[in-house]
């Protein structure tokens, strides 16, 4: 959410620098992520310093503009009056537009008919002076060149607040309601004065003129809209906006519409209270009716779009049809337009449930529904309504024709809520000043209803929809007092816990330090997942019938729980590609979940994915692609690492999201899946090289870790021996059986077994081969003689002749 400090000061008499505010603001839960200073003109003053011809366009000019940063920019213009020496208005790279016509424009680097092009020279009508775009603006002499584009005309600088919202806020969905939230910090902290209030805009003045245009209003079912209102104007003008509605709406990115548009979305911001305005000649019958129609009534939206309504979708009628999607968006026949002369103005509470799956169904989120959904104030509906006539007849003219009409049957009350001042003490761990909190819940709009010591019975305003629970309340009062204000305890008291074996979190961060220091980088996924990817994996072991489907999908792009991580992993791989990181090694922690009849099932994993090359690009290596024993070799050492890797088993795999692979089995049990991920599986995801993985049963790792027995034994104060065989041996011998063979004949001696040669060809009889063995011996209580080591090495030589047919070289 975006907010203004020149349009907060409006509301907040203070003098505190937009820094501090924003200080101020996080503190109390309003997160300000970003703030920036705003140019309502946007843009640098630049000089042309030479025009050429496109040479693949007529039409188009490179020139050259010097805007006083370093060396001229290179900007490729189609204006018919550009010429050299010329003072102009530059968008640079990164700068946004919001254009008298059109949509707003983010300018970045691009290449136009292949030159080019860093920034745009601009006309009246993109930096929203005037609706003139036959040419590029074109200034005085006197212009400085590298000078803001807002300095030169004049404008006020501002301030623009990205607050990062929680959903639970609702009532901070407007500049009144952050201005309410700081003006109560500044409160607590002194900073101005106690009587102090926040600046509400006056309605005294509202009057009805006439009640000449009278219409028959009417809700069908006040579950859904508890509270509707509104009233006609007549005789108004549509046309541009004032400069200073125009000014307040650009200084939070919102491009203005018409006077009577922009009026009703100035209150919004104001107040977060939704408006929308009729044209009162497309009121068939005079008639408003609050209703919901047939399933798969067809109605087009102010986005020229068709849509198909569901039964439970609320709708504004007229007598014959639908005029607007409740609360979400209007239609495209009963909206103003410059032939407007008359409006009906309408303000209402709807239910959030019932805006929220309307929203979400046919896939809008607008400003409106975006706070309908959420929850508005009930009791600013009638206020905001004057407030916008006001305004309205202010910008546009006219006048108000006819008496408020304000159908709320059942009033939303306030809730009700007990506090213990000892839990609040409680859970801040520190005693606060019983005025201090008496303070604070008076300058949050909550009424101590009475008191019996610690015990407190409060009212709390209906605009605080997140505040039901004495835990809430609490939340409310320290955020406010501050929880950095929150004392350190000296000492702090813990009991003893005993973690439960294996430690699967330290288990877990053993592996993913040693991937990490293996060049690795970790991903974290989404859980949520599209539903296609089970369809597009064709396999066996992923079943659509198994998806745990979300009830109330934020997209389609999150509709279902994943069943695999692999989709996880190539959509990270995808976006590195894209951005240019080819090389890449990532591994993923995290659950994969299955439906199984009326049963969920959710299982531990861990994935590994290796594409590219092996290593960074060297002069003094050979650059190699990764393989099947590149990732390997990751499972293989994370199971070495477990210490659970001995009595492992390879066979080829069966998981068919593999071309080539094998099946790691441990005790019997399958653990992981490890080989080249099917080829149309990594295109479907625009990935065009082989993408080597490794899918990994975490829960079996887990229960295989019995077979980790850890010894200790003293280091031996004596010297191993190493002697050397060069065996002449049938091709068909593999180097297995000469180490088996060696380790049952020499059991206490022998403590290694290595093969650093092997020898085919020349010199050799037809059929043999020569293998280069070492053989380590090494006694743990002696120095080992001659001929004890000649013994040992003639017995292993014996059996190597007998069994294999060895002979010595």
């Amino acid at each position: 959410m975006k907010i203004s400090y020149n349009w907060l000061s409006a509301y907040v008499n203070t003098d505190i620098p937009a820094t501090e505010i924003a200080r101020i603001l996080t503190d109390t839960g309003l997160e300000v992520e970003k703030s920036h200073p705003i140019e309502l003109v946007p843009g640098v003053i630049g000089l042309v310093v030479s025009k050429e011809k496109h040479p693949d366009a007529d039409r188009l000019a490179i020139t050259m503009v010097d805007v006083g940063d370093g060396d001229p920019l290179q900007i490729v213009c189609g204006a018919p009056n550009v010429e050299s020496e010329q003072k102009v208005v530059v968008a640079i790279p990164g700068t946004t537009l919001i254009p008298s016509s059109g949509e707003p424009i983010n300018i970045k680097t691009s290449r136009i008919r292949g030159v080019e092009s860093n920034g745009m020279i601009c006309s009246e009508d993109e930096l929203g002076l005037s609706t003139d775009h036959d040419g590029i603006l074109v200034l005085p002499n006197n212009a400085e060149i590298g000078s803001p584009a807002s300095s030169y005309f004049n404008v006020e600088s501002d301030i623009q607040f990205e607050i990062g919202l929680t959903p639970n806020r609702a009532d901070g969905m407007s500049h009144i309601g952050v201005a309410r939230d700081l003006l109560c910090a500044l409160k607590h902290q002194k900073l101005v004065a106690d009587n102090q209030s926040v600046k509400w805009p006056s309605t005294d003045n509202f009057k009805v003129d006439s009640r000449t245009i009278e219409l028959d209003i009417s809700v069908a079912d006040h579950s859904v809209c508890p509270r509707y209102a509104g009233l006609t104007i007549s005789d108004i003008e549509v046309g541009p906006s004032p400069d200073w509605l125009q000014k307040r709406l650009k200084s939070i990115d919102l491009k203005p519409i018409n006077n009577v548009v922009d009026a009703t979305n100035f209150v919004l911001h104001e107040l977060g209270q939704p408006l929308h305005a009729f044209d009162l000649s497309k009121i068939k019958g005079n008639k408003i009716i609050v209703k919901t129609l047939p399933s798969k009534t067809q109605f087009t939206t102010l986005d020229e779009t068709e849509r198909v309504l569901d039964q439970d979708d609320l709708l504004i009628c007229n007598k014959n049809e639908a005029m607007c999607i409740a609360g979400v968006f209007g239609g495209l026949d009963h909206g103003v337009s410059e032939e407007t002369k008359a409006i009906f103005l309408e303000s209402a509470y709807f239910d959030p449930v019932s805006i929220r799956k309307s929203a979400k169904r046919h896939g809008l989120n607008t400003d409106a529904s975006y706070r309908f959904e959420r929850g508005i104030n009930p009791d600013t509906v009638v206020y905001a309504l004057k407030r916008a006539a006001l305004l309205i007849q202010e910008v546009a003219g006219g006048k108000i024709s006819s008496d408020i009409t304000d159908l709320y049957p059942n009033k939303i009350e306030d809730a009700a809520i007990q506090i213990n001042l000892e839990k609040l003490y409680s859970v801040s761990g520190s005693v606060i000043d019983p005025t201090a909190v008496k303070n604070i819940l008076n300058w949050l709009d909550i009424k101590i209803i009475s008191e019996d010591g610690s015990n407190w019975e409060l009212s709390v305003p209906a605009y605080r929809v997140d505040v039901k629970r004495e835990i809430d309340v609490i939340e409310e009062i320290l955020r406010i007092y501050g929880f950095n204000n929150i004392p350190v305890p000296e000492k702090i008291n813990s009991s003893l816990s005993y973690g439960s074996k294996p430690n699967r979190e330290k288990l877990q961060n053993i592996v993913s330090e040693m991937l990490s220091n293996n060049g690795f980088s970790e991903i974290m996924a989404n859980s949520l997942t599209k539903e296609e990817y089970v369809n597009a994996a064709n396999a066996s072991h992923l079943i659509a019938e198994q998806n745990v489907t979300m009830l109330n999908p934020l997209s389609s792009d999150l509709a279902v729980l994943r069943q695999s991580l692999i989709f996880s992993g190539l959509e990270s791989i995808s976006y590195n590609l894209n951005r240019k990181e080819s090389n890449l090694k990532i591994y993923e922690f995290g659950k994969v979940y299955f439906k199984k009849g009326a049963s969920f099932k959710e299982t531990n994993c861990l994935s590994v994915l290796m594409t590219g090359m092996k290593d960074e690009e060297r002069w003094n290596t050979e650059q190699q692609t990764v393989g099947y024993y590149s990732v390997m070799g990751a499972v293989s050492g994370i199971m070495s690492r477990l210490g659970i890797f001995e009595n492992h088993q390879l066979t080829e795999t069966k998981n068919e999201l593999f071309s080539e692979g094998s099946e790691l089995t441990i005790d019997g049990k399958k653990v992981a899946d490890v080989g080249k991920l099917r080829t149309d599986l990594s295109e479907k995801m625009g990935i065009k090289q082989a993408v080597f993985c490794a899918e990994i049963n975490w829960d079996i790792v887990l229960e295989s870790m019995h077979m980790n027995k850890v010894e200790f034994r003293p280091m031996t104060k004596y010297p191993s021996v190493r002697r050397d065989f060069s065996l002449l041996l049938d091709t068909d011998v593999n180097f297995s059986e000469i180490a088996d063979i060696a380790k049952k004949t020499e059991k206490t001696l022998l403590k290694e077994v290595g093969l650093f040669d092997v020898y085919e060809g020349k010199d050799l009889e037809s059929g043999k081969k020569s293998y280069a063995v070492k053989f380590l011996l090494q006694d743990e209580e002696g120095t080992l003689n001659e001929n004890r080591i000649e013994a040992v090495m003639n017995n292993i030589l014996r059996q190597l002749e007998k069994q294999l047919g060895a002979s010595l070289r």
